[in-house]
């Protein structure tokens, strides 16, 4: 039987959903009051001030430690006659505001530092790779102030230089060279400027400063023919003349070094060792001496030596030559050979 449609069951019509799409919320906008404007402002004016305060501050206190410095130097210049004294007075002093410059600007910067920790870390780091032979001269120079293998006055040898330290500064120090093209170790007249990380690479050899005597000698060679027992005795007399009035300073110059150095010796007193040579009969003087009198005092051997063999008729210096000998005239008898029987 025919139904009507509107008999037809409900439950099978489909159904129609409708999704009514709802409008999207933009985010609310941040607006900035008159007042935190005004807020900002003032911080920034704040900070600049403060950093204008610290500028002023920092500027006054080198001027005032460098005005008290200057002061004190200008009242040491009339009061010493030194120029020692007035050298460690003048370094003291310029070490001693250095440090106090650092330590007060640490105090007044050291807040306004505080939030950029970071920056100034990688700031840091890349100051210590490109600045490196500058930290190296540093620490060389720490090594000089804290272990002193020299100080202002001695002599020394670094490496290929030699001369006298005349001054030391946080990067270099300096040497008035002696040697070089100048024998004896005597001065040139030149100023050495060395970096501090010399005393890390190099050896330092110090002449002046434990022990200020050095060991020196002088090769006398006279012919085979002179009379050397002879030669021997007046040498031996004459060095004991002119070196043995060091044998007693240096006796107290080495119980002094051996508080803090093992050093021994045998004998200090002078003496004249033998040898032969192509040349002839070689007398070594061997002798100690003041670091810095050894051409003084070796000038004053030769002229008594000199003056000494030029009395003695057996007795004749020697030198290099070429000699032709006849054997058979010249030789010692038993060993000349025996002449030939021509009949």
């Amino acid at each position: 039987m025919f139904k009507c449609p509107s008999s037809i069951d409900q439950s099978h019509r489909p159904t129609v959903e409708h999704h009514v799409q709802e409008p999207t919320q933009s985010p609310p906008v941040q607006t900035t009051t008159p007042e935190e404007v005004g807020d900002e402002w003032v911080s920034l004016v704040e900070v600049a001030l403060g950093a204008q305060e610290r500028l002023l501050l920092s500027a006054a206190l080198i001027v005032v430690l460098w005005g008290l410095r200057w002061g004190v130097l200008r009242i040491l210049n009339r009061h010493l006659d030194d120029p020692g004294d007035l050298y460690q007075w003048r370094k003291g002093t310029g070490y001693a505001a250095g440090v106090l410059v650092l330590v007060i600007l640490g105090a007044i910067w050291f807040e306004a530092l505080r939030d950029l920790g970071t920056f100034l870390g990688l700031i840091g780091a890349g100051l210590a790779i490109a600045l490196r032979d500058v930290w190296t001269n540093l620490a060389g120079w720490a090594v000089i102030v804290l272990r002193q293998p020299f100080r202002v006055g001695d002599r020394i040898q670094v490496g290929e230089h030699s001369g006298d330290v005349v001054d030391i500064g946080l990067l270099q120090f300096y040497l008035l060279e002696v040697g070089n093209w100048v024998h004896a170790e005597q001065t040139t007249g030149r100023i050495l400027h060395l970096p501090n990380a010399r005393v890390l690479e190099h050896s330092v050899a110090n002449h002046t400063a434990e022990f200020p005597f050095v060991w020196h000698e002088i090769e006398v060679t006279v012919t085979f023919e002179s009379d050397w027992r002879r030669a021997r005795e007046i040498l031996q007399r004459i060095v004991e003349e002119e070196a043995g009035w060091v044998v007693a300073e240096a006796e107290a110059a080495v119980k002094e070094a051996t508080r803090r150095l093992f050093i021994r010796y045998g004998t200090l007193t002078p003496t004249v060792y033998l040898a032969a040579n192509e040349s002839g009969v070689q007398l070594t003087l061997r002798f100690m001496c003041p670091a810095r009198r050894r051409r003084i005092m070796k000038q004053a051997l030769w002229e008594r030596i000199l003056a000494a063999f030029e009395e003695e008729a057996r007795i004749e210096l020697a030198y290099p030559t070429r000699r032709v000998m006849n054997h058979s005239v010249e030789g010692k008898p038993e060993l000349r050979p025996v002449p030939r029987d021509n009949t």
